[in-house]
């Protein structure tokens, strides 16, 4: 029998390792501008066309590499950040399996070009699916060229389930943000199809968040410190009325390398339970500096998750950390009166003989429990229902006996109606409604009780209206008093631009003021008593976290998050006029029993079991 085990080829493993460090252009700037923070870089410039589909290409001013070293950097496993397996538990650097430029390579056409402060003259290197297609000297200036063109193009199926160029650029730039939190020293530029997106100087931590993120978000930070000696534990978290919904920036780094971790995530919510709602998550910006031989970060070839050797004891120490923050800034200052240049307040001095107090006047002969006051009593004072034009003049209307309605008893179940008439005004529902606490409205229909959520019924009767109106592409807007500018990170931002035209049908008026700022001119009439700030973040949070991909899945989107904030808040007390309106307007719709997102609407107690239950 002959041996059927292989070695496979080069190429074909480099490909299967792509598979797992390469998934999308996000993948490929990530490697590339770690190298390139490992390399000793200040300056590291991004460009990226169509979204990483064309081209990506990441330019440092690092010491760059050798000949021999460039044509070495792109087999695989070498690497110059470990040397044995020990250097794995002392590992300072971003990069250290050897497995990225390869994997890279074996996707893609690479370009490099490269040059050491020791040299006078570069390499230019050219691979293409991982063979080398070309190398030759080449005047360049110190530092790294990596050009990235055509990626996947020989894993046709890998390229065609790429998202949308929208969708990609925002992978991009959160693979960036989580780079650019780490080292504020370093300055970033970010292109896109030509166009500057992000420059971000060298600054302090705080300054850098503020560039990403935008300035609100810096002025709800709350600064956090712990040094102890497991670790040390510094950063940022937001102040509770900074808590969003959805979308947060959540953030933790240890060592200087980004990770997730759900277990240091509760702790953090830990310490802002009952200071924000339930659901509501804060910002933080959180950064470990532990011993690396305490961590083990050679888990997943992404190195986004990361185990500690002292988990339990890291989780006290951030939560004490967080709550530590947390209660300075609820702190109550003590309250400093400024009395200079007012009267002094006269204090009791037993040795003087008396103190002048102010005289009351009264009436000793009062009583206010007589049942008859005297109305020349200097203590007596007409009530003001009982002057002229009060209300009180004529109270009694206010305790007499309301009509019974109509359909009550003489209509509903008229006895000289025939059967037949009598059986159809019986299905139909009752025009009078009863609401239950605020949030039920019930109603009589043939079969029994109809009990309707008047908020979800709100929530299906916009949905449809708003759907209506991205098919008609009409809206009315209702122009704001005072316009509003909002602010975007880079990564919302380009959502924003991408949900833009369907927010204008919405009735929306936005325009982009550049750098991730709008100003908010108008929105969709009826909503009023609503914050436009917030609710454009939630609704385009809400259509961020649905992945939406096509026109169609993005006006849904758009339109449940909307409807939603523009329902009736439960425990609203409605008139039975809206109530009733209501109704018909539900009805009216093209699915009365479910909201858009699957919730149910109304349910109906059969007769036959409310007469079981009575007996």
């Amino acid at each position: 029998m002959s041996d059927v085990i292989q070695l496979l080829p080069d190429s074909v493993a480099n490909q299967i390792a792509a598979g797992e460090v390469i998934q999308r252009p996000a993948s490929v700037i990530k490697e590339l501008v770690e190298n390139a923070v490992d390399a000793g870089a200040k300056t590291i410039r991004v460009l990226v066309v169509d979204a990483g589909r064309t081209s990506i290409q990441v330019i440092d001013d690092g010491c760059g590499m050798s000949e021999t070293d460039a044509r070495l950097a792109f087999e695989r496993h070498a690497t110059s950040k470990i040397r044995q397996a020990d250097d794995l538990f002392a590992l300072h650097t971003m990069g250290f399996r050897g497995e990225a430029l390869p994997s890279i390579a074996a996707v893609s056409v690479v370009e490099l070009t490269t040059r050491m402060a020791s040299e006078d003259i570069g390499t230019h290197l050219t691979l293409q699916g991982s063979k080398v297609v070309s190398q030759e000297p080449v005047a360049c200036p110190v530092g790294c060229n990596f050009k990235v063109e055509n990626l996947f193009f020989n894993v046709p199926a890998r390229r065609k389930f790429l998202k949308t160029n929208a969708t990609e650029l925002n992978n991009i730039l959160t693979a960036f943000e989580r780079i650019v939190l780490v080292y504020p020293d370093i300055h970033f530029i970010l292109y896109s199809n030509g166009q500057e997106l992000m420059n971000l100087r060298a600054c302090h931590l705080r300054q850098r968040i503020a560039d990403v993120f935008g300035k609100k978000t810096s002025h709800d930070l709350l600064p956090v410190e712990v040094d102890t000696s497991l670790c040390r534990i510094s950063g940022f978290v937001g102040k509770p009325e900074a808590a969003r919904k959805k979308a947060g920036y959540e953030y933790f780094f240890v060592n200087g390398r980004y990770m997730k971790h759900a277990y240091f995530h509760k702790a953090v919510c830990g310490a802002f339970e009952r200071l924000v709602p339930v659901g509501m998550q804060v910002p933080y910006f959180i950064y470990f500096e532990v011993d690396p031989a305490d961590i083990d970060v050679n888990i997943h070839p992404t190195k986004t998750e990361i185990k500690f050797e002292n988990e339990q004891s890291i989780w006290q120490i951030l939560q004490a950390g967080v709550k530590d923050a947390i209660g300075k800034f609820c702190d109550v200052p003590t309250i400093d009166f400024d009395t200079e240049g007012k009267p002094d307040i006269p204090v009791f001095d037993p040795q003087r003989d008396s103190i002048e107090l102010p005289k009351v006047s009264y009436n000793p002969n009062f009583n206010p429990f007589e049942k008859q006051s005297s109305a020349n009593s200097s203590s007596y004072r007409e009530p003001s229902f009982y002057r002229e034009g009060g209300v009180a003049k004529d109270w009694e209307k206010l305790y007499e006996p309301r009509e019974i309605p109509s359909y009550a008893e003489e209509n509903l179940f008229p006895v000289e109606e025939p059967a037949q008439e009598r059986e159809t005004l019986i299905s139909e529902k009752s025009p009078v409604h009863y609401q239950f606490k605020g949030c039920y409205i019930m109603t009589a229909v043939k079969s029994g009780l109809m009990i309707i959520d008047q908020q979800r019924a709100d929530i299906r009767i916009r949905y449809e209206r708003y759907m209506e109106q991205f098919r008609q592409k009409t809206a009315n807007t209702q122009r704001v008093l005072f316009p509003e500018v909002m602010e975007f990170s880079m990564a919302d931002s380009v959502m924003v631009d991408k949900f833009m035209p369907d927010l204008l049908t919405m009735g929306f008026d936005i325009n982009s003021l550049g750098g991730g700022s709008y100003v908010i001119n108008g929105i969709p009439a009826g909503l009023e008593g609503l914050s436009p700030d917030r609710l454009i973040r939630q609704v385009v949070a809400d259509a961020i976290e649905k992945g939406c991909s096509d026109v169609e899945e993005i006006h849904s989107a758009l339109a449940l998050s909307l409807a939603r904030h523009a329902a009736i808040p439960q425990g609203q007390v409605l008139s039975n006029e809206e109530m009733e309106l209501l109704v018909n307007e539900l009805f009216s719709c093209s699915n009365v029993n479910y909201t858009p997102d699957g919730r149910s609407i109304l349910y109906i107690l059969p007769q036959k079991d409310i007469e079981a239950s009575l007996g």
